[in-house]
């Protein structure tokens, strides 16, 4: 599937790992270690300008690559892998990507996708 982007809540650990998600109101758990990176956005694209002196922690954003399964699933439910990004000073978190690997479970979310 394509890339896009779309609100979700995400509960931490006291590390501050991702642990459970709640997506299109359906929860679920993290099934493997989460990977985190950062990219640059394209903020000479974006017409927003922040104030001087505040733009600290605004160039990079926070992915996270998570494999997840849906709380009350078997144990051999295949994983639903997704990308998020966290956006920092906001800690506001979206799905930007998920993966071609389990297609029949997004369909099953989204009938006719």
């Amino acid at each position: 599937m394509g890339t896009f982007s779309e609100g979700i809540e995400v509960w931490l650990t006291a590390a501050g790992l991702p642990l459970h998600l709640l997506w299109r109101g359906r929860r679920y758990t993290l099934a493997a270690d989460p990977v985190r990176w950062y990219e640059r956005r394209n903020w000479w694209d974006e017409e927003t300008r922040a104030a001087p002196g505040a733009g600290a922690g605004l160039v990079d954003r926070e992915i996270w690559r998570v494999q997840v399964r849906r709380d009350g699933g078997a144990s051999g439910t295949p994983l639903l892998t997704l990308d998020l990004v966290r956006y920092l000073p906001a800690g506001r978190w979206r799905v930007i990507k998920i993966y071609d690997a389990l297609r029949e479970s997004v369909e099953e979310l989204e009938p006719g996708a």
